[in-house]
């Protein structure tokens, strides 16, 4: 049986997926960067454990990303960091999404009890 930190950290890559995969192909422009940025933290923060989730979609690199004239592009990890706080029976993990060397890394930043 796991212990209640592997528990936790099992629930981050539960919620890092779900996040990741739900809405990565979104459309997304610099007009919709915060409204969607406020629906995947809501989505997330619905699932069991989940504390708190914060998304922040770069404008800049959503503009840079636009390679057509309709004004927007699809919504990948390389347009975003996300910060997330697990609280599973008292041990809380906080994790992040960021660029690291061109890729979207998704780890661990602290599991204490």
């Amino acid at each position: 049986m796991a212990t209640d930190a592997q528990q936790a950290c099992f629930e981050a890559g539960i919620k890092f997926g779900s996040l990741y995969h739900q809405f990565a192909g979104t459309p997304v422009s610099p007009a919709s960067t915060r409204s969607l940025e406020a629906a995947m933290a809501e989505a997330i923060e619905n699932q069991p454990f989940c504390e708190s989730v914060d998304v922040t979609i770069h404008d800049d690199r959503v503009a840079d990303a636009i390679d057509h004239a309709n004004g927007y592009t699809e919504l990948t990890g390389s347009l975003m960091d996300v910060e997330m706080r697990i609280d599973y029976e008292g041990v809380v993990v906080d994790t992040r999404m960021e660029m690291v060397d061109g890729y979207p890394l998704m780890e661990l930043a602290s599991v204490r009890e």
